[in-house]
């Protein structure tokens, strides 16, 4: 009797781990702590669990800040089943110290490389793919159309342009540039296109991927363009003190009419009170005639840890986010561009900016924090935010900066 009361008790135990192995728990940790990012992060969950019945999910919520401290944590010490990251040089660290799955497989099951296929470059490393994409966005200069009309200024196309508008913002009492740059990445918005603008794409990956001197003549060329707007006082002075939603007001209240800012701002825009017919978009105006449009338009991605716990539904939920359907829900709500061939773009007017932009485009760069290594990101945010400032230290921070990629990069 005791031996079949164990018999029957081991078989229980058996049963339950059986039981408990098909339903699965699959943690994710995200940093979509923004309401439209957050409600489509609930969205994604949803749609996976109808299809996934089986699976609990268990899903915990970073603000952006505090998530870039602590996935290098939680990476090593208690990995979850799924992390909400960035494609390109911003995946590579985790990738190079063993911390992220090869999801290989899942592309080809799935036929991802055909589908998703603008953003296998960004989300390859060594043949392999890292990750899963989730939507990419374009960035530029979102702008009051109201008080633009008001004043008769004509949508900017080249930099004389965009300073005339400037002027008469400025004669007019307004502010023209909103701008957020406790959280240092804000301003990394504006380096980017100045210098995709002034010197373009190729000269711009060379100069994040070290190959250029940060002391090099071009480089300064870019600075003193920037420079046209701080010396006219043409940027919000006390933007140290704001994150960028924390700019957004500004704008809202018309005390400044223009944001160099990603699609994703637009939401924060009309939660604020302002309404679609008042907010516009324009590319980031020429500036060196003749060069070859480039465009930011940073990738968002999942991935699956190297020590996740639940490896087998980690896979099927990133299976589930590359589908079309998951793609065009989730952007609906993001107001992004989904990257599933199969998904659908939703009928927004600053979506069909985005596309018109983009199809145009002779290269996509990621942003500069996501181009460079995380260590010259930081050091190069860090000098931008100073030169906004106090631009007379330019030549003491190009002197910083390029001390930087000597060590960061390896070069004499």
């Amino acid at each position: 009797m005791k031996n079949f009361r164990a018999g029957l008790m081991a078989s229980a135990f058996i049963l339950a781990g059986a039981v408990s192995a098909l339903a699965g728990t699959l943690v994710i940790n995200t940093d979509t702590s923004d309401p439209a990012p957050k409600k489509a992060m609930q969205a994604l969950i949803d749609g996976f669990k109808a299809k996934n019945p089986g699976v609990d999910v268990k899903w915990n919520v970073f603000d952006h800040e505090g998530y870039k401290s602590a996935i290098r944590n939680f990476l090593t010490a208690d990995p979850p089943d799924i992390v909400s990251w960035y494609a390109g040089n911003r995946m590579a660290p985790f990738v190079k110290a063993g911390l992220f799955a090869d999801v290989s497989d899942v592309w080809k099951a799935q036929g991802f490389d055909k589908t998703l296929g603008s953003a296998l470059s960004a989300m390859t490393i060594d043949g392999k793919q890292w990750g899963v994409p989730q939507s990419y966005y374009q960035w530029g200069i979102y702008y009051r159309s109201d008080i633009f009309k008001k004043l008769g200024i004509a949508t900017p196309k080249t930099w004389d342009e965009l300073l005339a508008a400037c002027a008469t913002l400025k004669k007019n009492g307004i502010t023209p540039f909103s701008l957020g740059s406790k959280a240092l990445w804000p301003t990394a918005g504006w380096f980017d296109y100045l210098d995709l603008r002034v010197n373009g794409y190729a000269f711009h990956m060379d100069l994040t991927n070290g190959k250029i001197p940060w002391t090099d003549p071009r480089v300064k060329a870019v600075f003193a363009k920037w420079d046209d707007m701080v010396k006219n006082g043409y940027i919000m002075a006390d933007h140290p003190a704001f994150d960028w939603q924390e700019a957004v007001p500004q704008m809202v209240q018309g005390k400044t009419a223009m944001y160099v800012m990603g699609n994703f701002a637009v939401a924060v825009m009309e939660q604020g009170g302002l309404k679609a017919d008042q907010i516009d978009f324009m590319p980031f105006p020429t500036i060196t005639p003749g060069l070859p449009p480039a465009e930011e338009a940073p990738i968002d991605s999942f991935h699956i840890p190297a020590k996740a716990k639940d490896m087998a539904d980690a896979k099927k939920f990133l299976a589930y986010l590359g589908s079309g359907e998951a793609q065009t829900k989730i952007n609906d709500i993001l107001g992004q561009l989904p990257i599933s061939t199969d998904a659908k773009v939703g009928d927004d007017k600053f979506l069909k900016a985005g596309l018109a932009v983009l199809s145009k485009a002779q290269g996509v760069a990621q942003f500069f924090d996501r181009d460079a290594p995380a260590d010259m990101a930081k050091i190069g945010m860090e000098g931008f935010q100073e030169f906004l400032v106090h631009p007379d230290h330019l030549d003491a921070i190009l002197a910083r900066l390029e001390a930087a990629r000597k060590r960061i990069y390896k070069v004499n």
